[in-house]
């Protein structure tokens, strides 16, 4: 009987035991990373000293804190992934990340995640990887205040720099990331957040995601990344206060929306892009509060979007405002600013007393035929566009702001 009730007892107090920290450090005797974590115990902290360690892939497999002090680096030496957590209850900090494998079969990163819960990844630099940070099938994880870099040249030989797939809850914050394929990738990832991230220089996308429902962006800047930033096969997408800004090239887009349903694009900036937003197969959603500026096209609405609402967005010395291949357009644009608008306001009520159409003429020409843009300018183009304004023939009649602002809705982005 006393047996019997010893060793329940010895098991009890052996969860109480407090937590070890293990030091790991070059020249010691606890100088391999692996070794600290085969010797620790779940909820331990593992501190690692200054120093390269090149261990091939190293393996956190069970609830452990792994902190870098004075950013110990971790070298993949171009043939493995330094870091792997399959372990829930991870935090990893503090470390310098640099130069893992990469391989056509397998997804190799810097550090990778996988199948797992409440992992924290933060305060780490991130160096010369193929993918920086990958989220594999996890859920509840964040990503925060990360560096990464890259040097990748073309699309094929390089991966991106946070890469989350079929996730679930998790947060993208206060990252850096430049180099990379995509900034940020997203696919099957749900009830996310993305919030001030700076993702520029980015070969393609400084941000892609597809088939990510409920997921919000907030207070991100994208800038000069090779197409922008896409949004794809998406629904009930909330993107706020973010900043859109020189993205430029004959194939690149501030945001690409393609197959977007009831989704809210409110109080984004989008300066010096060649397309603000371009939209195809894009429903029920609602954009308000945005400023363009500067930009080739503020908006390309393809035929195929409908019943998407436009209200006080300001645009400000863009070459086209609105663009788009159809003259039947099911959107409703109200009380929006437009600069180019010439209307006036006798009521004094601050709304124009008569409609603006801001589809030129030579908008939708250039959109069917995009060499005619080297007539732009031109005398004869300033007088078809006069002319469509008195007697609208080809523009969409429905395409129209019957109340145009005659001053700029005044937003936390406005700067007219």
């Amino acid at each position: 009987m006393k047996k019997t009730v010893l060793i329940p007892l010895l098991l009890l107090c052996a969860t109480w035991l407090p937590a070890r920290t293990w030091t790991v450090s070059p020249g010691t005797g606890l100088s391999r990373i692996s070794d600290a974590i085969a010797r620790a115990q779940p909820h331990d902290t593992v501190r690692v000293l200054s120093g390269i360690y090149r261990e091939g892939g190293i393996v956190v497999d069970k609830p452990l804190t792994l902190q870098g002090i004075n950013w110990p680096e971790l070298d993949g030496e171009h043939q493995f992934q330094p870091l792997s957590i399959r372990s829930s209850y991870v935090s990893i900090s503090g470390f310098k990340v640099s130069r893992c494998g990469e391989t056509a079969l397998d997804d190799i990163a810097g550090i990778k995640v996988y199948n797992a819960r409440f992992v924290y990844i933060f305060n780490n630099i991130l160096e010369d990887n193929y993918f920086g940070i990958y989220l594999s099938g996890s859920k509840k994880c964040w990503v925060t205040g990360n560096r990464m870099t890259a040097h990748g040249t073309v699309e094929q030989n390089s991966g991106n720099g946070v890469h989350a797939w079929k996730c679930d809850s998790v947060t993208i914050a206060d990252n850096r990331v430049k180099g990379h394929r995509d900034g940020i990738y997203f696919e099957f990832v749900t009830n996310s957040t993305v919030a001030r991230n700076i993702c520029i220089d980015n070969i393609r996308y400084g941000l892609h995601f597809m088939f990510s429902h409920n997921d919000n962006y907030e207070y991100n800047t994208f800038k000069r990344n090779g197409a922008g930033v896409a949004v794809m096969y998406t629904r009930h997408v909330r993107m706020v206060h973010n900043t859109f800004s020189h993205n430029r090239g004959g194939a690149s887009y501030a945001l690409l929306l393609k197959d977007i349903q009831s989704s809210y694009l409110a109080d984004n900036d989008f300066t010096e892009n060649t397309i603000g937003i371009f939209m195809e197969g894009c429903t029920r959603s609602t954009f308000e509060r945005n400023v363009f500026r500067k930009n080739g096209w503020a908006l390309k609405v393809q035929a195929s979007c409908e019943n998407n609402v436009f209200r006080h967005n300001n645009f400000f010395a863009n070459t086209f405002d609105v663009s788009t291949n159809n003259k039947l357009v099911l959107n409703n644009f109200e009380r929006n600013y437009w600069d180019k608008y010439e209307g006036y306001d006798l009521n004094r009520d601050q709304l124009g007393d008569v409609p603006y159409r801001p589809v030129s003429l030579f908008a939708m020409v250039s959109d069917q035929m995009p060499y005619a843009m080297m007539f732009w300018r031109s005398f004869t183009v300033f007088l078809l566009d006069r002319a469509e304004k008195v007697i609208p023939s080809l523009s969409p009649d429905n395409l129209r702001d019957d109340s145009p602002l005659m001053q700029p809705y005044v937003t936390g982005t406005t700067n007219g």
